[in-house]
């Protein structure tokens, strides 16, 4: 057996399929790009869906890439398994409607065996195969591999939903029977027994049928372009290269382990149990991809996964000792083992540790905070005389906290209590379906559409041209490609044309099209690109269309310059939010409309007042600086050369174009701009709100919008100056400041005169003393506005010997509120507070010296009060 690093096998399985013809597809950033359906990028596939069901036709239809990939469905598993992480990198090889089974099993096996590439021997493979697919088993067989190694499996079939679908064949490497204590062989794989000894290594995906959850799978159709879609685990070909007993002892994750050593004092033995380090390690590696990539630690999301990989982490650094913060620590040895095929994480370091750091730091508080709950919730089973910790508290714990079970379980054993584990299981359960309900199924693919894939005649768009005269080439109405049209809706396609398809968050152009004679025969109300790239136009058809036939396109001239105006201000936000809030402000999705402009983007926090004061400036500034919008075609290295940024979500061919605002911006942007800032005139942002976890948004106007905008405002404020009667707008801040200084006195004066009235009905109420089993009490109804005044009701009684305990309740509007304060041993106000509230339709709680409630029956106030002296 070869040894061989991890990179090592990553470039070698790139170089192999890059010798079959396929071209090398770069790693995708891990949040997915226009794709709902998923959470993070969680496969090699995840990135190609597009070309799988033909709505885009790829340049080169062979692909092979190395794509990092998050999946968190299991994630109490990381650390407990051999094989499980959280994020991983799949070797993937794909061809898009080209070769097809033999040649995928053929330089599978190739690549597997042959001693110029992975050299595996041949005896150590095994494959599964699905039943009915007597075509991958007997490719197999022509490879020379023993009919006692192919072994066909019912689960062998590939399909999320309707879309492509098709049998897989499943390559797995034989570790022997080291890995086999109870020597079952070969029944492991036969039965689908988990183990250790049979590794899965590859899975192909023949994907030929349309699946149709409608119909039985025995009647699914043909696909018109079959693929294959494959993927191999580079952690687990790197446990076999290196001989490692799991993949943790690989050169993946034991430089981080190594880290953690130093850290804890403690040393991993890989015998022994080292479940912290484990986790530790793969958490890290997610985190430190993850947040160089733009996501962040929130509550919900993306962001939810994050804060719990993080927070899993650092209880299990807890558990090797480690009390400070010091994931962040190890995103600098993350970024050295990934560095030679992803250098953003070294790239991104500082940004990257600064975020941990300070989620550590967030999390140590709130561990403290977990720790008073915890406490408390033992005090309360202490006095209520139980023994055991309800499941549904330990989830709270678990969910809200961060606490793992065993923290739990640990903490309350010390002081004698049992754990409700079923109940905690529950509870997990409950809240694992919640989220599973909540999220739309991932990785599923639209039906291919033969007639649209099948549109191969060649297109142009025109920049700067508003109107040309083209030949309509293709028309499609009814999903059927017809030669002549009237009436209707149809999808056009011209030799050339003047109209913009949507792209890169700019809306596509309407316009109309006319006949030679200059009648007007369709409106263009959409344009969209064809699988081939074409501009495909969505036109309501008003006379006669003939395909061959010449026609005039013109576009809605003052639509396409307010879109530019937008889309242009868009790059300026963009130069700006790194100018004042910081480089990792990175585009997260825009769109650029006639009427707004709308720009997503990666921040942590929401952007202050202040900042948004500033970055409007600076936008402004730039317009009215009357800067030159410059466009330039060059190739994507020259462009990189040259500082240019590329925006999210966009994928870039060989001849890129380049749009320079002055020395101000630099981008790479395939839309329409204007040729100067200061046709843009005005910009002015209208909200800033946070859309996701670690996600911003701001949505802003530009030229007349803007002046609408700042007009509405001036409106608004000179209707308040005239509501407080200021003479001139300018004098309205101060006005305003001075009727608040105003209110605040009087706020004063009339808590002044409250605290007076209380303590002249204290005296009344304080006089009415009862007594019962030799507690001395007070149970009165008062006549207040607010809880507030009950509390100072209370203060008062406080302060002198009145009474040992204090009852006291008040029907405010529609509720009724009840407050019980105590002096003495023999009487817990939370206590009885809670045997009286249920009188009144209440609940309530609180601390033994003082506890309130709130109730809906005020009909049962007398009850109340009459009930206080037998509930002591």
């Amino acid at each position: 057996m070869k040894q061989l690093s991890s990179a090592q096998i990553r470039q070698m399985w790139l170089d192999f399929w890059k010798s079959k013809g396929h071209s090398v597809e770069p790693s995708a950033n891990l949040v997915p790009v226009n794709d709902p359906t998923l959470l993070w990028i969680n496969s090699g596939v995840a990135t190609l869906k597009k070309y799988f069901d033909g709505s885009v036709i790829p340049e080169n239809p062979r692909i092979t890439n190395a794509q990092k990939s998050i999946r968190t469905n299991d994630i109490e598993n990381v650390g407990k398994t051999a094989r499980h992480h959280t994020m991983f990198e799949m070797l993937g090889n794909f061809s898009i409607g080209d070769y097809f089974r033999d040649e995928a099993i053929e330089w599978a096996f190739e690549l597997l065996t042959s001693p110029e590439w992975f050299g595996f021997p041949k005896e150590k493979l095994y494959m599964t195969y699905y039943p009915d697919d007597t075509a991958s088993y007997n490719r197999w067989l022509t490879l020379g591999v023993d009919p006692s190694h192919l072994i066909p499996l019912e689960d062998n079939f590939w399909e999320i939903g309707a879309g492509p679908s098709g049998p897989d064949t499943e390559i797995f490497f034989d570790r022997g029977e080291a890995f086999d204590p109870e020597k079952i062989g070969i029944r492991l794989l036969e039965e689908d027994i988990e183990n250790d000894r049979y590794i899965e290594i590859w899975n192909i995906v023949l994907s030929q049928f349309n699946a149709d959850p409608e119909v039985p799978r025995s009647q699914y159709k043909e696909l018109p372009n079959k693929n294959i879609d494959t993927g191999a685990g580079l952690e687990r070909l790197a446990a076999i290269f290196q001989e490692a007993k799991t993949n943790f002892e690989t050169d993946l994750f034991m430089p981080i382990i190594r880290e953690v050593e130093k850290l804890s004092g403690k040393s991993y033995d890989p015998d022994g149990d080292n479940m912290s380090f484990k986790v530790i390690a793969d958490h890290i590696r997610a985190l430190s991809f993850a947040i160089g990539d733009g996501a962040l630690p929130g509550n919900e999301g993306r962001g939810y996964v994050l804060r719990r990989l993080l927070r899993r982490a650092v209880m299990h650094g807890r558990r090797l000792g480690i009390k400070e913060s010091f994931l962040y620590k190890l995103v600098v040895p993350v970024g050295h083992i990934m560095e030679s095929y992803y250098p953003e994480v070294l790239e991104k370091c500082a940004f990257i540790e600064k975020i941990v750091k300070r989620e550590e730091e967030t999390f140590a508080r709130t561990i403290d905070a977990g720790s008073i709950h915890l406490d408390e919730l033992l005090a309360q089973l202490k006095e209520d005389g139980k023994s055991t910790l309800e499941g549904k508290d330990i989830f709270k714990l678990y969910d809200t906290y961060g606490f793992p079970v065993e923290l739990t379980e640990e903490l309350a054993e010390d002081q004698g209590f049992a754990i409700d584990h079923e109940g905690f299981k529950t509870a997990m359960k409950e809240q694992q379906e919640r989220a599973r309900a909540s999220v739309v199924k991932g990785g599923s693919m639209g039906m291919q559409n033969e007639t649209l894939a099948g549109i191969t005649e060649t297109s142009t768009f025109v920049y700067g041209a508003d109107e040309l005269t083209a030949s309509l080439s293709v028309m499609i109405a009814d999903n059927e490609r017809v030669d002549g049209l009237s009436s209707g809706q149809a999808l056009l396609v011209f030799d050339q044309t003047p109209f913009y398809a949507e792209m890169g968050g700019q809306v596509a152009d309407h316009g109309n099209i006319m006949d030679e004679a200059g009648q007007l025969v369709a409106r263009i109300t959409d344009v969209q690109k064809a699988p081939n790239g074409q501009a495909l136009h969505t036109a309501e058809v008003l006379g006669e269309l003939r395909t061959g036939m010449t026609y005039t396109l013109a576009i809605d001239t003052l639509r396409r310059h307010r879109v530019m105006k937008n889309h242009t201000a868009t790059h300026l936000l963009h130069a700006a939010l790194h100018h004042v809030i910081g480089e990792h402000a990175t585009q997260a999705g825009s769109l650029n409309e006639q009427e707004f402009l709308r720009f997503d983007f990666t921040h942590f926090e929401a952007v202050t007042a202040e900042e948004l004061r500033r970055i409007e400036e600076e936008v402004n500034a730039q317009i009215w600086a009357a800067l030159p919008v410059v466009t330039v075609e060059t190739d994507i290295e020259t462009a990189k050369e040259m500082g240019a940024m590329a925006l999210f979500g966009e994928k870039y061919g060989k001849e890129v174009r380049v749009v320079s605002i002055g020395d101000y911006s630099i981008e790479l942007c395939g839309g329409t701009h204007v040729g100067n800032t200061a046709e843009i005139g005005l910009f002015k942002i209208l909200k800033e709100e946070g859309i996701g976890s670690g996600t911003r948004r701001i949505v802003a106007v530009t030229s007349r919008e803007a002046f609408l905008a700042y007009r509405e405002e001036e409106e608004l404020l000179k209707a308040v100056a005239s509501t407080i009667k200021a003479p001139q707008i300018k004098e309205v801040a101060n006005k305003v400041a001075s009727l608040q200084e105003q209110l605040r006195e009087l706020q004063k004066e009339n808590a002044a005169l409250k605290e007076k009235a209380a303590a002249a009905a204290a005296g009344d109420i304080f006089k009415d003393v009862k007594e019962a089993n030799g507690v001395r009490y007070i149970a009165s109804q008062v006549e207040v506005s607010d809880a507030g005044a009950l509390r100072t009701f209370a203060d008062n009684w406080k302060q002198k010997d009145y009474s040992d305990v204090l009852v006291l309740v008040a029907a405010i509007g529609e509720k009724v509120n009840v407050l019980v304060a105590s002096k003495t041993k023999e009487v817990h106000a939370g206590n009885l507070i809670k045997e009286l509230a249920p009188i009144v339709a209440g609940r309530g709680g609180g601390k033994p010296d003082m506890a309130m409630a709130g109730g809906s029956d005020a009909s049962a106030i007398g009850k109340l009060l009459a009930a206080v002296g037998n509930k002591m």
